[in-house]
């Protein structure tokens, strides 16, 4: 019964609306109102007698929230309206008495309002809800009750109007019914799992849900969450729902078919007006953990025999020692190297040389102990650690058992080939202390067994270290080199996978050996670093880079940064950040032009000095990258602690993609992992079109590689950049 008048632009808000103190709207119902009347007694005008009634029921009338009037059948004519109602349609509380409902509220609102009446005539109860469009545009809804009053002998005498104006109540519940359908949609747009519940019990789940946990959405509807979390995080997952938290954390969910799922979950609470509930989203890391425990086998394996590296023997050599020195035991380093290897990949080819080898690992640990171990160095080169040895004669019988495995021949392509190691035998505590010393020793005697005809076995003597002189060789030729800058850098471009761009170049050392010529990093930079030699060579490779670019940027080129890598020994022992912003300031490069990376190995230790130097770095403007990331411990802990910006994914993992199942998973995770922590990755080693298109479909952000450039001289570079 509401008009379409000037007066509603004064009435229809909650605050033009007359409010008692204390009372809330919600708590307004029929039988809190003295207005509406007795059932027996129809109301009468105020009799003087009951002036004072009269007036407390329109003070109270008069002062809540609520428009209140009773009109009388069958005339339908007002007998009564609070101020309130009557102000809502223009009208006094004194000007309305009399009026129809029609003369009282408009022509326009009796008509849409007409057939609720006529229910109401009729003896029916009505409530309806409908909008209201003030003169001022602004729409409000409100809530009609329309109660009819009866005699003491049940005859229709009047009809009372309770009408509240519930705006707010329907835009906020309009709000949740909305916020709930975009959350349906959500859930089963994403494939994502998402398990709703309150206090625990679910009471909702995605598809993606059922997928992940092999059950029927019947099967877990009002059954605690927390059942279906194996007893080991339970505790966690309790605590962590209890205080409400929302940051992501690990815990593992149980299969229908009882195996258990490792997942990260992030739960979020979500109010609603009776009862908050919790939505969970649970991601599936169990390709994730497959692949970190795979790179953490690949940083302490061989890929192709998948016997333990270098690393893995020396940790375990270090170890043994370790114990050997407190029982006064002995141990024993077999070094073996394979006589003639390289005509076998000349003659058959590298696949036939790989899988040689791997018959060849297999050969000498069938050959060994239980506890002894047996590692591969690199190439043709393997080493058996004999953990328990009591004399000289039991190592030289463990190397002639290994000579007599070797003599029969092994079929590669439907060819016999025959194959005879040359080995050297090391003992602790006889030739050495230590375990660099043992296999030092053992690589000698190895050295002198090829020498005396191959195919044979040789114990370490002294003198048989002849190599030293070459070391002192290479030394003062290496001096010589920093002293004379004999090195050149070569530079290799990245490129973006998004749209084809320059996104900068990698700088690459060279030494122009007087001997040898262009030689390439992998051949002195290690040498350099145990001989104390590579500050000086570092000083120079991060002036000289920064002086070309500078010069191509001179010229209007390459506007893109430079990489430069730093060994965990230049890192360590010089004042890095210092020494950048001299180099930056003498040769005018802007600092975001230049990115310094850096191996794994670099980021494990003195994790103290190690942030305050890459903040530093971070504080100039120079970008920090990981260099062959997935090699090392690969530890997600120092890529949340560092300011890094860019994960250079190891050659090793690309150049056997999409073949390789194992590759492609680790450079998929890697790249996934780089994404969620904000952080570009860079594929090393492109080398075809089929490994490029496999980047560009995981996401990859640049590549480097020989499909793009192989690495160029500093005038082949700016013919490239002209070109």
């Amino acid at each position: 019964m509401l008009p379409e008048s000037a007066a509603a632009r004064r009435a229809a808000t909650d605050a033009d609306l007359p409010q008692a103190p204390g009372v809330r709207q919600s708590a307004i119902t029929e039988a809190t109102l003295p207005v509406a009347m007795p059932k027996t007694t129809p109301p009468a005008p105020p009799h003087p007698s009951g002036e004072h009634s009269d007036s407390l029921l329109r003070l109270i009338a008069d002062s809540v929230p609520a428009l209140m009037a009773y009109f009388g059948l069958p005339d339908l004519r007002c007998r009564f309206a609070n101020q309130g109602y009557a102000a809502y349609n223009g009208h006094s509380a004194e000007s309305i008495l009399g009026l129809t409902v029609r003369e009282a509220i408009g022509e326009k609102a009796w008509l849409a309002i007409k057939p609720h009446v006529e229910r109401c005539q009729q003896g029916e109860r009505v409530k309806y809800v409908r909008e209201q469009t003030l003169p001022n545009a602004e729409v409000r809804v409100i809530e009609v009750n329309l109660i009819p009053h009866l005699d003491s002998d049940a005859r229709r005498v009047g009809a009372f109007v309770l009408i509240n104006d519930i705006t707010e109540r329907w835009r906020a519940e309009n709000a949740v019914r909305q916020s709930e359908e975009r959350m349906r949609k959500f859930a089963e747009a994403t494939d994502e799992a998402i398990v709703f519940h309150r206090n625990g019990v679910i009471i909702d789940g995605n598809e993606a849900l059922l997928r992940l946990t092999g059950y029927t959405l019947s099967e877990v509807l009002g059954l605690s969450i927390f059942s279906f979390i194996t007893p080991e995080y339970r505790a966690v997952a309790l605590e962590y729902t209890r205080s409400g938290r929302e940051d992501p954390y690990e815990v593992t969910f149980t299969h229908k078919n009882r195996h258990p799922i490792p997942v990260e979950a992030v739960g979020k609470t979500m109010p609603m007006q009776h009862a908050d509930y919790r939505v969970v989203v649970l991601h599936d890391l169990t390709a994730r953990k497959k692949a970190q425990e795979r790179e953490a086998f690949i940083a302490l394996h061989d890929p192709l025999t998948q016997l333990p590296n270098r690393r893995n023997l020396m940790e375990q050599l270090d170890q043994t020692l370790a114990q050997a020195a407190s029982r006064q035991g002995r141990c024993a380093v077999l070094f073996i190297d394979l006589d003639h290897f390289k005509t076998i990949n000349d003659s058959l080819g590298h696949h036939a040389g790989d899988q040689l080898l791997c018959d060849v690992a297999r050969r000498i640990t069938q050959c060994v102990g239980s506890t002894d171990v047996v590692a591969r160095l690199g190439g043709d080169q393997f080493a058996v650690l004999l953990t328990d040895v009591q004399t000289p004669d039991q190592a030289a019988q463990a190397a002639d058992a290994l000579l007599q495995g070797m003599h029969s021949a092994f079929l590669l392509d439907q060819q016999s080939i025959t194959m005879s190691p040359s080995i050297g035998i090391s003992l602790y505590p006889d030739d050495a202390s230590t375990g660099d010393a043992l296999l030092r020793c053992a690589d000698a005697a190895m050295h002198h067994a090829k020498g005396s005809g191959r195919g044979n076995r040789q114990r370490f003597q002294p003198g048989m270290d002849g190599h030293a002189m070459e070391v002192l060789q290479q030394e003062r030729l290496l001096r010589e080199a920093i002293v004379r800058q004999s090195f050149v850098l070569h530079y290799q471009p990245q490129m973006s996978l998004h749209d084809g761009s320059l996104q900068g170049f990698e700088a690459l050392v060279r030494w122009n050996h007087p001997e040898r010529g262009l030689v390439g990093p992998n051949e002195f930079i290690g040498f350099a670093e145990s001989r104390s030699l590579i500050a000086p060579i570092g000083r120079w490779v991060l002036h000289e880079a920064c002086r070309q670019l500078k010069a191509w940027q001179d010229e209007g080129l390459a506007l893109v940064p430079v990489a430069v890598n730093l060994s965990a020994l230049e890192f360590r022992q010089r004042d890095l950040a210092g020494e950048i912003a001299n180099v930056l300031h003498a040769t005018g490069l802007p600092p975001r032009f230049l990115e310094i990376e850096l191996t794994e190995s670099v980021l494990m230790h003195q994790t103290g000095p190690v942030l305050d130097t890459l903040n530093a770095l971070k504080a100039l403007g120079v970008g920090v990258s990981v260099d062959d990331f997935g090699t090392g411990y690969s530890s997600l802990a120092y890529l949340k602690r560092y300011p890094i910006d860019k994960l250079k994914i190891d050659r090793s993992f690309v150049m056997d993609a999409p073949g390789n199942a194992d590759d492609v998973a680790i450079v998929t995770a890697i790249i996934q992992m780089g994404h969620s922590l904000h952080l570009r990755t860079v594929a090393e080693g492109v080398e075809t079109p089929a490994q490029m298109e496999l980047l560009q479909q995981l996401g990859c952000d640049l590549v480097q590689g020989y499909l793009i450039s192989v690495p160029m001289s500093a005038h082949d570079t700016l013919c490239w950049l002209s070109r």
